[in-house]
């Protein structure tokens, strides 16, 4: 018996997201976006700046609810979820890596990237302190993992970002410009290691970037202007 395709990580059906709604003021940032992405797809958003990137990657990372549309991670449908069931999706579905790492700079590599496995749990446990020695193994930062964060190197503290995202184990990656601090040689870095994860464990990344030398190497390249996605 042959078995059914994995279902698609995430769609966006008609999504349309307003400010001000109701207000002199009202302003539709996102027209109608449609965009489905497959287990284990690398996908790079490029858009000049204001064309509504953010707006589409807060909303796909449901930390925005969108106006209207219909918004779906892994098949389940977020329209009619309360923010503790959208808060409890998002912390096991989606990793996020930003242009700046966001880690807490008086910890060490290790206590960053199971900070997010001892949120979910509400205790430390030796299994989590295992996973996360495994994963800065993968991002090549064995010898630094009790090194504070904030006396590691732009590409590694990156590198500890991209393990922590992936601490959880999410179906998705948003990557939101996550070499634009970093000098070339550590952008390939951090760039080939969210492509090696990307294939190895079937997780979808939307990799937000200017660099077009970066989005030629992604699977497919979808382009925002004024709130539209066309690609």
């Amino acid at each position: 018996m042959p078995t059914s395709p994995r279902p698609a990580v995430l769609q966006l059906k008609g999504i349309r997201k307003s400010f001000n709604v109701g207000e002199p003021n009202e302003t539709e940032v996102l027209h109608g976006i449609d965009l489905t992405l497959m287990p284990g797809e690398f996908c790079a958003v490029i858009g000049p700046s204001g064309s509504g990137k953010s707006t589409l990657l807060n909303t796909i990372g449901l930390l925005d609810r969108p106006t209207s549309g219909q918004l779906l991670i892994n098949g389940v449908d977020t329209t009619h979820l309360n923010d503790a069931a959208l808060t409890d999706l998002r912390g096991h579905s989606i990793g996020f890596v930003f242009q700046y790492h966001h880690l807490l700079s008086a910890f060490t590599a290790l206590e960053n990237v199971v900070m997010p496995m001892f949120g979910d749990a509400g205790f430390l446990q030796e299994a989590m302190q295992a996973r996360g020695r495994a994963l800065l193994d993968k991002v090549g930062l064995t010898p630094w993992l009790h090194a504070n964060a904030g006396h590691l190197s732009g590409g590694q503290q990156q590198r500890v970002a991209v393990a922590r995202a992936l601490a959880m184990q999410p179906a998705l990656i948003l990557a939101d410009e996550p070499t634009g601090n970093l000098d070339s040689k550590s952008a390939d870095s951090v760039f080939a290691l969210l492509r090696d994860v990307c294939r190895e464990h079937h997780t979808a990344v939307l990799f937000v970037t200017h660099n077009p030398l970066l989005s030629e190497r992604c699977d497919r390249t979808i382009q925002v202007v004024d709130g539209l996605v066309l690609g």
